[in-house]
Protein backbone atom coordinates (compact mmCIF):
# COMPACT_ATOMS: atom_id res chain seq x y z
CA UNK A 1 0.00 0.00 0.00
CA UNK A 2 1.21 3.49 -0.89
CA UNK A 3 1.96 6.20 2.06
CA UNK A 4 -0.35 8.75 2.15
CA UNK A 5 1.89 11.42 3.31
CA UNK A 6 5.34 11.61 5.49
CA UNK A 7 6.71 15.51 6.89
CA UNK A 8 9.63 17.04 5.71
CA UNK A 9 11.62 19.79 7.34
CA UNK A 10 14.29 22.65 5.07
CA UNK A 11 16.06 25.11 6.72
CA UNK A 12 13.33 26.21 9.29
CA UNK A 13 10.52 25.29 7.01
CA UNK A 14 8.11 22.67 7.33
CA UNK A 15 6.23 20.69 4.68
CA UNK A 16 5.16 17.32 3.28
CA UNK A 17 5.53 14.98 0.51
CA UNK A 18 1.68 13.14 -0.44
CA UNK A 19 1.13 10.71 -2.90
CA UNK A 20 -2.29 9.69 -4.51
CA UNK A 21 -3.37 7.21 -6.93
CA UNK A 22 -4.98 9.91 -8.64
CA UNK A 23 -5.21 13.56 -8.22
CA UNK A 24 -8.31 13.73 -5.88
CA UNK A 25 -6.36 11.31 -3.54
CA UNK A 26 -3.53 13.31 -3.73
CA UNK A 27 -5.51 16.57 -2.93
CA UNK A 28 -7.06 14.40 -0.04
CA UNK A 29 -4.04 13.21 1.59
CA UNK A 30 -2.29 16.32 1.19
CA UNK A 31 -4.69 18.26 3.19
CA UNK A 32 -4.98 15.18 5.34
CA UNK A 33 -1.42 15.42 6.05
CA UNK A 34 -1.21 19.46 6.66
CA UNK A 35 -3.99 18.77 9.64
CA UNK A 36 -2.27 16.34 10.99
CA UNK A 37 0.95 19.00 11.39
CA UNK A 38 -1.49 21.27 13.21
CA UNK A 39 -3.09 18.59 15.85
CA UNK A 40 -3.39 14.80 15.96
CA UNK A 41 -6.76 14.75 13.95
CA UNK A 42 -7.95 11.80 15.05
CA UNK A 43 -9.24 13.58 18.46
CA UNK A 44 -10.91 15.59 16.61
CA UNK A 45 -14.71 15.04 15.88
CA UNK A 46 -16.07 14.43 12.61
CA UNK A 47 -19.21 16.53 13.69
CA UNK A 48 -19.42 19.16 10.83
CA UNK A 49 -19.37 19.57 7.09
CA UNK A 50 -18.11 21.93 4.88
CA UNK A 51 -17.85 22.60 0.86
CA UNK A 52 -15.26 24.55 -0.61
CA UNK A 53 -14.94 25.18 -3.89
CA UNK A 54 -11.87 26.65 -5.57
CA UNK A 55 -10.48 27.55 -9.41
CA UNK A 56 -7.02 27.99 -10.66
CA UNK A 57 -5.16 28.22 -13.56
CA UNK A 58 -2.75 24.95 -12.54
CA UNK A 59 -2.31 21.88 -10.41
CA UNK A 60 0.45 23.85 -8.47
CA UNK A 61 -2.12 26.54 -8.21
CA UNK A 62 -4.82 24.50 -7.23
CA UNK A 63 -2.91 22.96 -4.51
CA UNK A 64 -1.50 25.63 -2.85
CA UNK A 65 -5.15 27.52 -3.11
CA UNK A 66 -6.84 24.48 -1.43
CA UNK A 67 -4.68 24.15 0.97
CA UNK A 68 -4.58 28.05 2.34
CA UNK A 69 -8.83 27.67 2.07
CA UNK A 70 -8.57 25.25 4.70
CA UNK A 71 -5.71 27.08 6.43
CA UNK A 72 -8.27 30.08 5.86
CA UNK A 73 -11.10 27.85 7.67
CA UNK A 74 -9.05 26.52 10.73
CA UNK A 75 -7.72 30.24 11.31
CA UNK A 76 -11.51 32.06 11.03
CA UNK A 77 -13.46 28.94 12.45
CA UNK A 78 -10.80 26.80 14.67
CA UNK A 79 -12.54 24.05 11.77
CA UNK A 80 -9.81 20.68 11.22
CA UNK A 81 -11.06 18.38 8.71
CA UNK A 82 -11.01 15.04 8.99
CA UNK A 83 -12.08 13.29 6.16
CA UNK A 84 -11.85 14.71 2.74
CA UNK A 85 -14.17 14.04 -0.91
CA UNK A 86 -12.49 15.82 -3.98
CA UNK A 87 -13.36 16.50 -7.20
CA UNK A 88 -11.29 17.74 -9.54
CA UNK A 89 -12.30 18.62 -13.25
CA UNK A 90 -10.39 20.77 -15.16
CA UNK A 91 -8.38 23.18 -12.75
CA UNK A 92 -12.37 23.12 -10.35
CA UNK A 93 -11.86 21.62 -7.54
CA UNK A 94 -14.99 21.18 -5.37
CA UNK A 95 -14.51 18.98 -2.06
CA UNK A 96 -16.41 18.15 1.13
CA UNK A 97 -14.51 18.40 4.16
CA UNK A 98 -15.61 16.49 7.20
CA UNK A 99 -14.40 17.95 10.72
CA UNK A 100 -15.10 19.62 13.70
CA UNK A 101 -14.30 22.37 15.84
CA UNK A 102 -10.23 22.37 17.04
CA UNK A 103 -9.95 22.31 21.12
CA UNK A 104 -6.92 23.61 22.59
CA UNK A 105 -7.81 21.71 25.89
CA UNK A 106 -8.69 18.31 24.11
CA UNK A 107 -6.91 18.52 21.21
CA UNK A 108 -2.88 18.73 20.61
CA UNK A 109 -1.35 22.02 19.64
CA UNK A 110 1.45 20.94 16.91
CA UNK A 111 2.71 23.63 14.55
CA UNK A 112 1.09 27.08 13.54
CA UNK A 113 0.36 26.91 10.10
CA UNK A 114 0.50 30.19 8.39
CA UNK A 115 -0.02 29.63 4.63
CA UNK A 116 0.97 26.85 1.77
CA UNK A 117 3.85 28.53 -0.26
CA UNK A 118 5.40 27.95 -3.64
CA UNK A 119 8.72 28.01 -2.49
CA UNK A 120 9.78 23.90 -3.67
CA UNK A 121 6.34 23.68 -4.55
CA UNK A 122 5.97 20.30 -6.69
CA UNK A 123 2.71 18.12 -8.14
CA UNK A 124 3.58 15.60 -11.09
CA UNK A 125 2.20 12.56 -12.49
CA UNK A 126 5.04 9.48 -11.89
CA UNK A 127 4.75 5.85 -12.85
CA UNK A 128 0.59 5.90 -12.46
CA UNK A 129 0.59 7.92 -9.39
CA UNK A 130 0.62 11.23 -8.41
CA UNK A 131 2.83 13.00 -6.16
CA UNK A 132 3.57 16.55 -4.51
CA UNK A 133 5.91 18.22 -2.34
CA UNK A 134 4.78 21.72 -0.39
CA UNK A 135 6.26 23.83 2.00
CA UNK A 136 4.43 25.66 4.80
CA UNK A 137 5.12 29.42 6.35
CA UNK A 138 5.42 29.01 10.33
Amino acid sequence: MMKKYEQTDSSGDVGIKAWGQNLEELFQNAAEGMFNLITDISGVPASETRGVNITAESKDDLLVNWLNELIFLFDTYSFIGKTFSVSIHDDNLQAEIQGGSFDPVRNESRLLIKAATYHDLAVKETNAHWQAQITFDL
